[in-house]
């Protein structure tokens, strides 16, 4: 397996080798920062139903990533047309944050909250930001018609039960 590098400036991932990616430092001031490989899940994150509705993400998934170009936290979710940013509320958001002061640990650029609230899930990981774009493109590459068709809601449960098997606590 691969590693990856973010370029802030255009939220662009880059693939790289092992020893090219051993060159960037996590706090060094360079064009790209290196992408861990770690996924926590967080067993007792703490968000009420009123919370996440003050989000306003229309689906029950979203990653939310702090962009330390704009110098604020970005909610994004998956769709057909890949990546659809929702208006967070900063207030929202820092309420959050203050339930769950794993989140402010994060990585800026690199690392994401992912959520899974669908059919009623309550799945909330610290993922490194090419797993949050690669549920963006099995969506994309696998949706079919208005509701998605079964191939894409059977992927998505794949995604889910490999990112839980390999995750940390």
């Amino acid at each position: 397996m691969h590693q990856h590098l973010m370029e802030p400036a255009s939220r662009t991932l880059v693939c790289t080798c092992d020893a090219c990616a051993a060159l960037f430092y996590q706090n060094g001031e360079t064009k790209y920062k290196r992408v861990p490989r770690r996924i926590r899940l967080l067993g007792d994150f703490r968000i009420a139903d009123s919370q996440w509705d003050s989000l306003l993400i229309p689906i029950g998934l979203a990653f939310f990533v702090e962009n330390s170009v704009e110098n604020r936290v970005l909610a994004l979710y998956p769709s057909p047309a890949g990546s659809t940013e929702s208006m967070l509320s900063l207030e929202a958001w820092r309420e959050i944050v203050e339930e769950n002061p794993v989140l402010s640990e994060m990585q800026p650029d690199v690392e994401a909250l992912l959520a899974n609230r669908l059919d009623g899930a309550r799945e909330y990981y610290v993922t490194p930001i090419d797993k949050c774009y690669e549920l963006v493109g099995l969506i994309r590459a696998n949706w079919r018609g208005l509701s998605g068709g079964t191939e894409v809601w059977q992927k998505i449960h794949e995604f889910f039960a490999e990112l839980k098997e390999t995750a940390s606590a």
